[in-house]
């Protein structure tokens, strides 16, 4: 399989969310599992790169230039890619991936879920959305779209099986395994019915 991750660059979160990007990393790997993630070197996106890599496990990083240009690039990765923009960056993620695992993190973190969310809903992904929810950090977020948005008819209630959620790195490849299937034919759920 091949795993893509959503993961925060940044050095200044707390630790526990490196240490369980690390974790899962190394679990991905031993699972024969090919990590594509955004190619950094720091915060959790560098930490699921090395646990994956510490544990034999092949990584292949998606890197804007300007970012490579900026040294940003993680320089121990089975594969580095280097693409034009952010968009292209997205795309290329996203493309023969068997998953996603968005773990916390800050607005680009953010902009690639819901992204990936809104192709999902659209039948353009149909694969399975988890969230590792290190610390209850997607909680305050789940709590927004099942109350607000959901609740509101932005969703329909059908719409919660768009994503998962799981609480430790360990429980992630069950999650992917047990997550409903969602084909090319939930475009008929894309429009909001009436309630």
């Amino acid at each position: 399989m091949r795993i893509c991750i959503y993961a925060s660059s940044s050095d200044y979160a707390p630790a526990a969310y490196a240490v369980d990007a690390a974790r899962l990393g190394g679990i991905l790997a031993r699972a024969g599992c090919e990590v594509v993630y955004g190619g950094g070197s720091r915060g959790s996106m560098g930490a699921i790169a090395d646990g994956a890599l510490a544990a034999g496990g092949r990584v292949v990083g998606i890197l804007p230039r300007f970012m490579a240009d900026l040294e940003w690039g993680h320089a121990g990765l089975t594969r580095l890619e280097l693409v034009e923009d952010m968009r292209e960056r997205k795309h290329r993620l996203l493309t023969g991936s068997d998953a996603v695992v968005a773990l916390p993190g800050g607005s680009g973190t953010l902009e690639e879920l819901f992204e990936a969310i809104t192709l999902k809903r659209l039948g353009l992904y149909s694969n399975p959305i988890l969230l590792l929810d290190t610390l209850g950090y997607w909680q305050p977020l789940l709590k927004f779209l099942d109350e607000q948005v959901i609740a509101q008819r932005f969703l329909n209630p059908e719409h919660r099986e768009l994503w998962s959620l799981v609480s430790r790195p360990e429980d992630v490849l069950d999650a992917i395994a047990a997550a409903p299937r969602w084909g090319e034919d939930a475009r008929a759920l894309a429009a909001v019915r009436p309630g």
